[in-house]
């Protein structure tokens, strides 16, 4: 039996995307020249690996219970080939988060196991990118906003972070004493956009508003804070994203006594395997104790 590699990440690519289509074009191929490669895979291996249907593909039980020897074909070449640039022979563990986690979880991570025996990778991108990056072994932890579950991924909730509004500690309202969302209407605002709760809040906050202008909605957290810190504007974020902010009195929240109670559940994702691996294991033990922390 004669497999190429390469076929391995075709067929993790597919399970990721869920579509021949959209692997091809991650490849820049055809979907007659993956449909080929597949074909030829199936002949190999003596088992049929996807079900066509109208809206891409689904993987078989047999496709299902042979990813995890794919990935860890391609993880063995990988570690091979490190080993040929005499680079150090530690394990090397990636994470991935959202932009707007970035400044949260990264430097608290990276201190902890400074002195750990792993090397560690960091990269930001959109949860449903990190959760296909963590099925095809490119990511190890991944830190996404809550969503549905994907076979193979083990899913933990770390902590929820309410939205706040936020002021810089000499803006106007800083002071106030409780307020409402008619209070706030007709300032500056440019809250983070964090998606169907933030569209609501602004319907909110339209109903009440008499002055004209636009009402900015920006990502990633990092701009909303900086238009709070350094320009005047009044903004609503992750609590989490500015909790030192907050802690030091650079930033200030507001207290709305109508404001809806949106949160962002942040989860911790890794991808389940037979072999056990102290340093995956290492990783997740110390988030799990700076989640408490965050909370």
């Amino acid at each position: 039996m004669s497999i190429a590699l390469d076929d391995l990440q075709l067929l993790l690519d597919i399970v990721a995307c869920g579509s021949f289509s959209q692997a091809a074009a991650r490849r820049g191929w055809s979907q007659p020249q993956v449909s080929q490669r597949v074909a030829q895979l199936e002949s190999e291996l003596g088992a049929q690996l996807f079900r066509r249907h109208r809206r891409g593909a689904q993987p078989t039980p047999a496709c299902e219970a042979f990813v995890p020897a794919a990935q860890e074909a391609l993880a063995a070449l990988r570690r091979g080939r490190e080993a040929l640039q005499c680079e150090p022979a530690l394990p090397r563990i990636t994470l991935a988060c959202l932009p707007s986690l970035s400044s949260v979880i990264f430097g608290p991570v990276l201190l902890a196991l400074a002195d750990a025996a792993l090397e560690i990778r960091c990269t930001t991108d959109h949860s449903s990118l990190i959760m296909e990056r963590l099925l095809t072994g490119q990511v190890q932890v991944g830190f996404v906003l809550r969503c549905p579950p994907m076979a193979g991924i083990q899913m933990e909730a770390i902590w929820r972070s309410p939205m706040v509004a936020v002021v810089h500690r000499d803006h106007a309202l800083a002071t106030a004493g409780p307020l409402r969302l008619a209070d706030i209407a007709d300032q500056r605002l440019a809250p983070q956009y964090w998606g169907e709760g933030c569209d609501e809040l602004l319907t909110l906050i339209r109903h009440w508003r008499r002055v004209p202008g636009p009402i900015h909605a920006v990502q990633p957290a990092v701009a909303a804070r900086e238009l709070a810190l350094e320009h005047g504007f009044l903004t609503f974020m992750p609590e989490v994203a500015v909790r030192r902010d907050l802690r030091d009195g650079r930033l200030v929240r507001l207290a709305l006594t109508d404001l809806p109670l949106w949160e962002w559940q942040v989860m911790m994702a890794w991808r389940t395997g037979k072999r056990p691996d102290a340093a995956l294991r290492q990783v997740l033990d110390s988030v799990r104790a700076l989640g408490e922390e965050w909370a």
